[in-house]
């Protein structure tokens, strides 16, 4: 359905040692620069950063939420850490497993250096 998603940020190398550090718990490689941007490819999609073309300021989205696809709630664990490490502030609920509508699933947020809210979302495999 998406080919890509891109967030604004104001500090574009602070946001590439973040995403560099972040992205790299899952298997994806440091950002590739082109020009006042980063992208970081993967088998499934492309993320991106860039500062506004507009030359204002970067600012998040109210409600919205980018979720990447963890392979265990390890690698979200780890995911959650490296974006702590590097700039980033947990929020919601610490990592952990959630019941819901949708079933179970282990979740993490945590918001970047600019504010965007960022999730790590393991789905276990369907039970027979």
């Amino acid at each position: 359905m998406f080919s890509h998603v891109m967030v604004g940020v104001n500090d574009l190398e602070k946001s590439r040692a973040f995403y560099d550090a972040l992205l790299g718990t899952v298997g994806v490689g440091p950002g590739v620069a082109n020009a006042k941007r980063y992208f970081y490819r993967s088998a499934t999609g492309t993320f991106g950063i860039t500062t506004p073309i507009n030359g204002e300021a970067a600012t998040f989205a109210n409600g919205g939420t980018i979720g990447f696809n963890m392979q265990t709630p390890e690698q979200c664990d780890a995911f959650h850490a490296a974006g702590i490490t590097h700039g980033g502030t947990t929020c919601e609920n610490p990592p952990g497993w959630r019941e819901g509508s949708v079933g179970k699933l282990y979740l993490c947020y945590l918001r970047d250096p600019d504010g965007n809210k960022i999730c790590g979302l393991h789905r276990p495999p369907k039970q027979s």
